[in-house]
């Protein structure tokens, strides 16, 4: 019994011990340049005596040891370590003051992507490299801009974003970065009372384009109504200078046939002309002798 409580003292002493210890240890063989834990985008550059002996930049656990020698174990008493972060970077310049080729100010805003692609040339090659490409690609983007037609200005962005791409891509490797995309995304006017002059000169604009749509959709109602009123009135001739013949067929087939329903028909048609004429009818009874008492 008191065996067993012997060992689980034990086991618990060293299960502290452990707990205690084991992360000092590594800490210390860390600190010594025994291991080195590479996290995703990153680079660890190691020099000695100012001069870089190499770099580790896939991610995992590393042994310097075995990469650069006995040279790792010396870093930490005369070296340094670098860590440099390699993730995709983006930025975005504001008003960047470029003139059109009518004078015109105008305001570029441009983003672009960067990426630390020479971990050694980053740290060693420029002093800032960061705000050198940022320079770099403002002072592109003006000397691309510039002097430009305005109507190439707004409409060929994607082009003169290419251009400014080549422009700057050479000078950024050497500073160890790598220019990913570069879009030249909004192109204003600066100067406010030029805005309300465009703006003025868009709105008239656009009111006589109005006037003219309206003025024209008006001629075209008023033309397809007068050739409207020109068939149908085409037509109506064609048919009053048909009905005569019409009538006068009819009226020879029902002769032929009948002469009394001839007569009716003509009857008819007497009263009908009589009617529409408007004159004064005057009926008389059957068997009166008042045109016999008028006449001589």
């Amino acid at each position: 019994m008191f065996l067993d409580l012997d060992s689980s003292i034990g086991v618990v002493i060293a299960f502290v011990l452990g707990v205690v210890y084991i992360p000092v240890l590594l800490a210390i063989a860390r600190i010594l340049g025994l291991y080195a834990v590479v996290v995703e985008r990153q680079a660890q550059v190691f020099t000695l005596f100012g001069k870089v002996i190499g770099t580790l930049d896939e991610p995992g656990l590393r042994f310097p040891l075995a990469h650069f020698g006995v040279k790792a174990l010396l870093v930490p008493f005369f070296g340094k370590l670098y860590r440099v972060p390699t993730t995709l970077r983006q930025h975005y310049l504001r008003d960047q003051m470029v003139n059109s080729e009518e004078g015109t100010p105008m305001g570029v805003g441009i983003w672009y992507e960067m990426q630390v692609s020479d971990p050694v040339s980053y740290l060693f090659r420029n002093a800032n490299p960061e705000s050198s490409l940022q320079a770099n690609v403002a002072s592109s983007t003006i000397s691309t801009l510039s002097n430009l037609e305005m109507d190439k200005m707004l409409e060929d962005r994607h082009q003169l974003s290419r251009r400014v791409r080549v422009t700057v891509s050479p000078l950024s490797e050497q500073w160890g970065y790598k220019l990913g995309s570069v879009y030249i995304r909004k192109v204003a006017f600066t100067d406010r009372q030029m805005v309300d002059n465009i703006t003025e000169k868009v709105v008239k604009r656009l009111v006589q384009v109005t006037s003219a749509m309206k003025q024209d959709g008006e001629n075209r109602v008023g033309l397809i109504k007068s050739q409207t009123a020109f068939k149908v009135s085409q037509k109506m001739a064609e048919a009053a200078a048909a009905r005569p013949a019409i009538v006068g067929d009819a009226l020879n087939a029902i002769a032929q046939k009948d002469s009394e329903v001839l007569d009716a028909v003509m009857e008819v048609m007497e009263t009908e002309q009589l009617i529409q004429s408007g004159a004064a009818v005057e009926v008389l009874p059957s068997g009166s002798e008042i045109l016999v008492q008028v006449g001589p």
